[in-house]
């Protein structure tokens, strides 16, 4: 169903139990690479990647959105405003690994903090979530949507994919990106054209999967070489 591009728009009819049981998204990609390859983004971020990013981002441009945003992935204790740690970290990702020229009938590039906002979005509880999807005027890949009184507390988190909202199966920040992640393959979508590279670089280096056949901008090549030595 998922490659037959009719057949893939009435998925969550055939299959409603992914927007009422949390937890399948998880245990598809397990049947589909293998528990190994499931669990590796959950172990490897936190203690190897998350700090390695950091490291990496003190040889960017700091601009005041990226010194913000190392300040909160830094932050052992609670952050006040903008994304928790976690969130914070991956979206430094972003700023390393940024969107790559459109080409030339579409010129120009997003900017990492434009591309965030492809990643993840924000909504404030008691925002209708159901309104939030009928605003979609735009067919966009899978992306996060974080409900929470604040940026920093978030209480549920959602997938976003084709008008439906999936929810993921912890508000764990990271837990959620790994469903992410991962439901990129159990639903058979393409990477969002402005994260493909932060996507491909989670793909080839943290999850390990297609290494050999993944055709990688320089950039995600450069750091990969640059996290893996």
């Amino acid at each position: 169903m998922v490659h037959d591009p009719v057949k893939s728009s009435e998925l969550f009819t055939a299959f409603p139990r992914f927007l009422d049981v949390a937890g399948l998204i998880d245990q598809d990609f397990g049947l589909m690479f293998g528990d190994a390859a499931a669990t590796k983004f959950l172990e490897r971020w936190p203690t190897i990647y998350k700090q390695k990013v950091l490291e990496q981002s003190r040889g960017l441009t700091q601009t005041a959105d990226l010194q913000y945003l190392v300040q909160n992935a830094e932050c052992t204790t609670d952050v006040e405003h903008g994304w928790d740690s976690d969130m914070s970290s991956i979206l430094v990702l972003v700023h390393l690994l940024p969107p790559s020229p459109h080409g030339r009938k579409r010129p120009g590039k997003l900017s990492a903090r434009q591309a965030s906002d492809r990643l993840v979005k924000f909504i404030k509880t008691g925002t209708s979530i159901q309104g939030h999807l009928d605003g979609i005027v735009e067919s966009l890949q899978p992306y996060l949507l974080a409900v929470g009184t604040q940026k920093s507390l978030i209480h549920k988190y959602f997938i976003v994919i084709d008008k439906h909202a999936i929810p993921c199966k912890s508000p764990d920040t990271l837990a959620c990106f790994d469903e992410l992640f991962k439901a990129h393959f159990v639903f058979g979508t393409s990477y969002n054209q402005d994260l493909v590279n932060v996507y491909n670089f989670l793909q080839t280096t943290i999850f390990e999967i297609d290494v050999d056949t993944t055709k990688v901008n320089p950039r995600v090549a450069e750091l990969r070489a640059r996290m893996l030595h």
